[in-house]
């Protein structure tokens, strides 16, 4: 297995997944959760120096920077990355933003550290993610954090259940097909990646889950339901403890573990 990055095709497959409900679900939630949680970081007046690894369109690079924050946007695929350069620079932000062709693997070579490092739907689509973690955490400030969000295997086993996809589900590994597709190649099993969290020195401070019930609706109810309910009720139930692990994806708010 290698790792997978994005196309002029694939950022087109991208575009539209953020236009549709999923991606503006998945973009509520995030800007949620990091609203509740930068405060932890904000003990200064200066803004924080943060590093957004695998930026994809540059949503929440944007988002981050129109908040006044010192932005470092890395992305291995060129056509993403000019996607992202043209959305965020329209948006003038006040702090001037860097832009990076680079993949996760080449950026602890340049030295820096960071306040916050965000590394969104970026780890399911390596051969290697428990490595990647290790050169996310190197790339911590000893108080910063690390907003983690990965593509739930758990989510992906239920939705085939709850499908009755059980000749799917006998297949090994559980995964997506080929280079072409949208679906990860390698989803994330939770207890690997609790694991992999304390072999690179971090400890989960809190979790959200990020489309816990929307991927599982059925037709006509999703159709038919409005995105503001979507996007309130997603919300209301993300840090649920009875839903949030059933979030197509995860995202866990990561800091260096403090020794005991």
């Amino acid at each position: 297995m290698t790792d997978r990055y994005f196309d002029h095709l694939g950022a087109r497959f991208a575009q539209r997944i953020y236009d549709s409900p999923k991606g503006s679900i998945r973009l509520a939630v995030l800007q949620r959760d990091l609203q509740q949680w930068l405060p932890a970081l904000l003990q200064r007046e200066s803004p924080l120096r943060i590093l957004d690894v695998g930026a994809g369109l540059g949503q929440i690079s944007g988002w981050l920077a129109g908040l006044g924050h010192q932005l470092t946007v890395a992305e291995p695929s060129a056509a993403m990355l000019e996607v992202a350069r043209e959305r965020i620079t329209a948006d003038q932000p006040s702090v001037p933003v860097r832009f990076m062709q680079a993949p996760l693997q080449e950026l602890a070579a340049q030295g820096e550290q960071y306040d916050l490092v965000v590394c969104h739907a970026v780890l399911e689509w390596l051969a290697d993610p428990a490595q990647a973690l290790q050169q996310l955490a190197s790339l911590l400030q000893p108080e910063g954090a690390l907003s983690l969000a990965f593509y739930n295997r758990d989510a992906l086993i239920y939705k085939n259940l709850v499908k009755g996809q059980f000749k799917k589900l006998r297949k090994k590994p559980l995964s997506g097909q080929g280079t072409s597709g949208l679906t990860p190649q390698q989803p994330i099993d939770p207890r690997a990646a609790t694991q992999w969290v304390a072999a690179a020195g971090l400890e989960c401070l809190t979790t959200s889950g990020v489309r816990v019930f929307y991927d599982y609706m059925p037709e006509p109810f999703s159709s038919n339901s409005s995105l503001d309910d979507l996007i309130e009720y997603e919300l209301r139930y993300s840090q649920h403890p009875a839903y949030q692990h059933l979030g197509r994806y995860l995202h866990w708010w990561l800091r260096p573990a403090v020794p005991r």
